[in-house]
C-alpha cells in the first residue's frame, strides 16, 4: 500500500451518514488472537515474532476479502508515517510506538485493519460511520472465522481465546462507538454519564483510544469485561447503553437552542469565522472549533458545509496528515500555519461548490 495515495482521501468511516451520525461518529469491535504453540508478543523473541508475522500474512492474503487488503510492513515505516497511520485510526499508539517485526493489513475503504504483532498476534478492526455495530460484527466474524479456518489460535476449554492481557481473556473482543456530545460539554453534564457508564463497567477514553485525552468532545465508550461473555452480550450490552446517552445529548442540545438560541449560533458563527480566517491554528484550538462547528451543522445553524467536511479535517489537521500533505516535516509554528491554510482552502472549496 502506498500510504500517499491516502492523503487526499478519507476513510468510509468519517462519511457521516450512517444511522445516528448526527452524534455517533463511528462504531468499531475489535478482537485480539494469538497464534497456538508461540509465546506472546511481549515475550517472544525477534525470530519467532517474524516467523508470525510471515504465517499471519500469508494467510490474511489467501481470504476472500473483497476488495483485498494490502500489507504495509511498520517495521520499514519511518516516525510520521507510523504517527499517519494512528491518527487515521488504522493502528494503535502501541503498534507505532513498538520495535520489531510487526504489521498492518488494510482495506482500501480503511474499514479493516489487521495489526499484526501488536500486544497479541493479531488485532482485527471493522469500522462503520454512525451507528452499526451489528455491520461490523458480521464482517469481523466473517474475518475472523476465515484466518481460523487456517490458523489454530490460542485458546482455553475453560478461559476462552488466550490474550497478553487479562482483561481481553474470554472473546478478546472490544466493541466501541465514537461519540460527539458538545451539548452535555457546555452544559457540564458529560462527568454525570461518565459516572454512569463506569457504573456498568464501560470505559470512557478519547479520540485515539486507551491513554489518549479527549479533544473537540469526542469520547469513545467500550467495553472493559469480556470474560464470561459472548460476543453478542458484549454487543448488547453496549447498544442497551448508547440510546441513553443520544437522549441525554439531543435533549441537552435542545435545551441549548431553546435557552438562547442566539447566544449558541453566536458560539457557531464564531468558530466558523475563526477556521474560515485564522493564519496560525493548533491541533486543540481546532477540535474546538471544529466540533463548535460540527453542533452548528447538526442543529441547522449551518447548511453549506457537510459533515463529511468536518469529519475529514478534524483528521486531516492532525500533526502527521500536515506534514504528509506538505511533504516536509514541519515545526510545531510551521504546523500551526499548514493548518490553518488547509482550513481557509477546504471551507472556501466547499464555499464555491455550494
Amino acid at each position: 500500500m502506498n500510504l500517499n495515495e491516502l492523503i487526499e482521501t478519507s476513510g468510509e468511516w468519517l462519511r457521516g451518514i450512517g444511522p445516528e451520525s448526527d452524534i455517533i461518529v463511528s462504531s468499531r469491535i475489535r478482537l485480539a488472537r494469538n497464534v497456538a504453540g508461540y509465546h506472546f508478543p511481549s515475550r517472544a523473541s525477534e525470530a519467532s515474532r517474524r516467523e508470525i508475522a510471515g504465517i499471519l500474512r500469508d494467510h490474511i492474503a489467501d481470504l476472500a476479502n473483497d476488495p483485498p487488503l494490502s500489507f504495509v510492513d511498520i517495521e520499514d515505516l519511518n516516525k510520521l508515517d507510523r504517527q499517519f497511520l494512528v491518527e487515521r485510526q488504522l493502528i494503535s499508539r502501541e503498534h507505532a510506538e513498538s520495535s520489531g517485526p510487526r504489521g498492518a493489513c488494510i482495506g482500501p475503504k480503511e474499514t479493516v485493519s489487521l495489526m499484526i504483532n501488536e500486544e497479541d498476534h493479531l488485532r482485527m478492526q471493522v469500522l462503520r460511520s454512525g451507528y452499526a455495530l451489528d455491520s461490523c460484527w458480521d464482517e469481523i466474524s466473517r474475518i475472523d472465522v476465515g484466518i481460523e479456518e487456517r490458523v489454530q489460535f490460542a485458546f482455553h476449554d475453560e478461559f476462552g481465546y488466550l490474550t497478553s492481557c487479562p482483561t481481553n481473556v474470554g472473546t478478546g473482543m472490544r466493541v466501541s462507538v465514537m461519540l460527539h456530545l458538545p451539548a452535555l460539554v457546555i452544559t457540564k453534564e458529560i462527568q454525570k454519564v461518565f459516572q454512569a457508564m463506569h457504573k456498568m463497567n464501560l470505559a470512557v477514553r478519547g479520540l485515539y483510544g486507551e491513554g489518549s485525552q479527549a479533544m473537540g468532545d469526542f469520547y469513545q465508550i467500550s467495553n472493559q469485561i469480556t470474560l464470561g461473555k459472548s460476543e453478542e452480550q458484549i454487543i448488547q450490552n453496549v447498544k442497551r447503553v448508547v440510546p441513553d446517552i443520544l437522549d441525554y445529548e439531543r435533549k441537552a442540545r435542545h435545551a441549548l437552542i431553546k435557552g438562547d438560541r442566539q447566544r449558541l449560533h453566536d458560539q457557531v458563527s464564531r468558530a466558523m469565522g475563526v477556521l474560515a480566517n485564522a493564519r496560525r491554528i493548533s491541533t486543540e484550538e481546532t477540535m474546538e472549533l471544529l466540533s463548535s462547528v460540527r453542533m452548528g451543522i447538526n442543529l441547522g445553524l449551518i447548511d453549506n458545509i457537510p459533515l463529511s467536511t468536518v469529519n475529514a479535517l478534524c483528521i486531516q489537521t492532525q500533526p502527521a496528515h500536515l506534514q504528509k500533505l506538505r511533504g516536509e516535516t514541519l515545526e510545531s509554528a510551521e504546523r500551526q500555519t499548514a493548518r490553518a491554510t488547509l482550513i481557509r482552502e477546504r471551507l472556501h472549496d466547499q464555499n464555491e461548490a455550494n
